[in-house]
């Protein structure tokens, strides 16, 4: 059996349809028909030579979701049913060892022999067909899979956020909830803020201000549960500032969540924190950037709790997927292309010129 791919074999060069030949599965494993891959600022950042783990050549792509083509003896989903052919699932995007020191204290995502699909396995490694901008992906027997047949056909794509942005959020979320009425910020409110702003609301968050340079993200902040807007590009860092104070009796925000990935947004953002409130730092996939700081003034002397979240794991994708099951039509209209995987330059060429949120490619045309 063959699966057509689009492959990135050099840096800032167009990626290369490739076909691909695929290997007899081995016990436990699962072949799925990838019915859409998601176009995440990771894979851009790939392409572009951004983050130094990229082998080459690879096949990008670690957001899926898809239809069960074949199963190698039997695997079951992460609630323990039996998983069958022609059932839809959505992958946890990282696979661990589960016996190193970092999985069996409960955490996970750090472990060293962690690997995510389209991003650590180039196309020499075995099966060869490692990422998500394939018609098929063979996923590893430790891969968690989770069952999707509760969601509606027509919003199966919508769920293809679950196990990168949507699971990220959740990580971050793990260290600090906010309790009824505290003010929470976000700063940069593509995906990953999105879902921030909506598990802040979900939380009961009393205000929630969005700060973004898009207008249109910022409206789409706002149906997820921002009460507040900064526009970038409007507004001046001293004037972001003095807005957040002026929200909390010149206080500063309970809670900040970074969500763009540049050491500039920390810098502004740190100054955007109460005394004694907690600082989350969840948008670097790949170097961002440095900036100076004084421990005794932005740490010690604010009593502030300062984390930062790396990546996350399968409960974090439940958290994802039973948030998003519960707002469906709102998650929806995160997707705002969809495209087949023959155009995959074209898809990260919007998303490079900020003229799409999330673009969806689907492999069977």
């Amino acid at each position: 059996m063959k699966t057509q791919t689009q492959v990135l074999t050099a840096f800032k060069t167009p990626l290369e349809a490739r076909e691909f030949d695929l290997l007899p599965l081995a016990d436990g494993e699962v072949l799925v028909k990838v019915t859409c891959a998601g176009v995440c600022g990771s894979d851009l950042h790939m392409a572009s030579g951004e983050d130094p783990r990229t082998p080459l050549p690879i096949i990008l792509g670690h957001e899926g979701v898809g239809e069960i083509a074949e199963i190698r003896g039997e695997k079951a989903d992460v609630d323990g049913r039996p998983l069958t052919v022609g059932q839809p699932v959505l992958w946890n995007r990282g696979v661990v060892c589960g016996r190193c020191f970092f999985c069996t204290h409960g955490q996970p995502h750090l472990c060293p022999e962690r690997f995510v699909y389209g991003i650590h396995r180039g196309c020499d490694v075995p099966p060869h067909v490692n990422g998500c901008y394939s018609q098929y992906l063979p996923l590893d027997a430790r891969t968690d899979i989770f069952a999707i047949d509760d969601v509606p056909p027509d919003h199966h794509k919508t769920l293809v956020t679950a196990s990168c942005s949507g699971s990220t959020a959740a990580h971050a979320f793990d260290f600090f909830e906010p309790t009824e009425d505290e003010t929470v910020v976000v700063q940069g409110v593509g995906p990953l803020g999105c879902f921030m702003v909506a598990l802040a609301r979900d939380c009961g968050a009393g205000r929630i201000v969005a700060i973004d340079l898009t207008e249109a993200r910022l409206q789409l902040a706002q149906r997820f549960g921002a009460t507040h807007t900064l526009n970038i590009k409007e507004t001046s860092a001293e004037e972001r500032r003095e807005a957040v104070r002026d929200l909390t009796d010149g206080r500063g925000a309970d809670a900040v969540y970074e969500a763009v990935g540049k050491a500039a947004a920390v810098r502004e953002g740190l100054g955007l924190v109460r005394h004694g409130g907690r600082y989350v730092a969840a948008g670097f996939g790949q170097p961002g950037g440095a900036m100076e700081w004084d421990p005794f003034a932005d740490l010690v002397r604010p009593d502030l709790k300062y984390v930062g979240v790396w990546v996350s794991h399968t409960r974090h994708t439940r958290r994802a997927l039973e948030l998003m099951k519960r707002r469906l039509a709102d998650f929806a209209q995160m997707i705002t292309h969809t495209m087949p995987l023959s155009e995959a330059d074209a898809a990260h060429d919007l998303m490079r010129r900020g003229e799409a949120m999330k673009v969806a490619l689907e492999p069977h045309e």
